[in-house]
């Protein structure tokens, strides 16, 4: 069960009806999203769908369109089923027998029509930013279908963690823990008290040390000589090649605790917290870690593959070695971007907000990624980390923000929101990260816009 209220018999009778439809349907066409939360999400329905033995069709988009709502509505498959995006759009959708499981924060204009099961952690008292993903509205809905299909919980747990989700509480939380308790059960997953630093399978260790930054730890992070001479005073002994989850126990301990000695107090529980481990997955090729898992499907997504992500969740071995180039390329870009914004000077720094336009030098399918990692590496005063990027449709706009901030007031949604339809544009998302699409003549005043929304949200 979950470890927060909310309307349970509601969820539940809208999950039981569209079980139904899923159920009686002959023929599904899925969408869904391009990052980990929508591919694992996609995964899900898919094997769902095959289960059932449906004819079914996976269409990835990075977002909705004009063009991708009219997909929808003009499709020939008896059912839709939109998973991971879709609920800021409810009021444009004119065809029925539609299921949507997503998080996103719902359509400020108005409710669904006929014939549209909305299935979205905000309709039931949870937020969608944090305490419910995509692929885990996906997950309960399988689950619903048919409880074989629990074997499906892992990747609503890679979605919730590909989504930050547990980064509140350093571990999932609300409706997240029950895909994660079922996978408990089923000992798909380990559930272990840990450093959260990403990297632990995978990473040599003074690489997974150096690299820390959520929080920075003093004499560590970014220091690699730092790295090793506190390995060497601790008498830690390491091979080059060394992951974390290679060391035994008692070096682990000695260095997690030597490690949260370096930290304040309120920083202590940032590092340390529950990390997820797939003990069933091979050990080679990041998916034996909720985290690395997701940045293997995000690499995928993020760079026009988001099948060969798909074809992981749905257990194809071949499609490992396609991802390993992705997730090569995906490293090397995102180590490229942070250092051209770095090396450029690109930041600058409003009355309430951080922003830089990456243009055409950074990816729109990852600029947020980037926004997200620099906002971490500003310390006071803390303030959202607004991105833009070109993209053929206009120009993209990401947003960050520490969680300090949403919990004072902010909601980035409802500012990317705001302020994209006052330019011309549209925009959406979560409370702590969000984004929108914007005409690119109408940068500054948005930027503007976005300054009077945040002052009055932390007001």
């Amino acid at each position: 069960m979950p470890d927060t209220d909310g309307d349970l018999q509601s969820l539940r009778r809208d999950l039981k009806r569209a079980a139904g439809m899923l159920m009686s349907a002959g023929s599904l066409l899925i969408v869904t999203h391009i990052d980990a939360d929508g591919i694992t999400s996609g995964g899900i329905a898919a094997r769902t769908a095959e289960r059932l033995g449906l004819d079914h069709r996976v269409v990835f988009e990075p977002k909705l369109t004009e063009d991708s709502i009219e997909l929808i509505n003009c499709s020939g498959h008896d059912l839709v089923w939109i998973c991971d995006l879709g609920s800021g759009y409810v009021t444009e959708f004119t065809r029925g027998n539609m299921v949507i499981t997503d998080h996103h924060a719902p359509d400020p204009r108005g409710p669904c029509g006929e014939g549209i099961v909305h299935i979205n952690p905000h309709l039931y008292g949870w937020d969608g930013s944090y305490e419910a993903c995509g692929a885990t509205m996906t997950y309960l809905l399988s689950k619903e279908v048919d409880p074989a299909n629990r074997d499906c919980a892992h990747l609503a747990m890679v979605g919730a963690v590909g989504d930050f989700q547990d980064s509140n509480e350093s571990r999932l939380v609300g409706l997240n823990r029950i895909p994660l308790e079922d996978s408990r059960e089923l000992g798909i997953a380990m559930i272990e008290e840990d450093v959260r630093i990403f990297g632990r399978e995978t990473k040599p260790l003074v690489s997974f040390l150096q690299y820390s930054t959520d929080p920075p730890i003093p004499g560590i992070t970014d220091d690699p000589s730092g790295v090793r001479g506190t390995l060497d005073t601790l008498g830690v002994r390491y091979r080059e090649d060394q992951s974390w989850n290679g060391l035994d126990p008692e070096q682990k301990r000695t260095i997690r605790e030597e490690l949260c000695s370096r930290l304040e107090p309120r920083l202590r529980n940032r590092l340390v917290g529950e990390v997820y481990t797939f003990p069933n997955m091979p050990s080679k090729g990041g998916l034996r870690d909720a985290k690395e898992f997701a940045t293997v499907l995000n690499s995928c997504g993020r760079y026009d593959d988001a099948e060969t992500g798909l074809r992981i969740c749905l257990g194809d071995p071949d499609a490992l070695d396609v991802a390993e180039r992705n997730r090569n390329d995906h490293r090397r870009n995102i180590s490229v971007a942070i250092a051209l914004v770095k090396e450029r000077d690109m930041v600058r720094e409003g009355r309430f907000i951080r922003w830089f336009d990456a243009g055409s030098e950074i990816r729109d399918t990852v600029v947020g990624i980037v926004a997200g990692m620099l906002c971490n590496m500003y310390g006071e005063p803390h303030m959202p980390m607004i991105a833009f990027a070109d993209a053929e449709d206009g120009t993209k706009v990401s947003s960050r923000a520490d969680r300090n901030l949403v919990d004072k007031g902010l909601d980035l949604s409802v500012v990317m929101g705001t302020a994209a339809r006052m330019v011309g544009g549209m925009g959406g998302g979560h409370s702590v990260a969000a984004g929108a699409t914007i005409p690119p003549s109408k940068k500054r005043e948005f930027l503007d816009i976005v300054e009077d929304l945040v002052c009055a949200q932390l007001d």
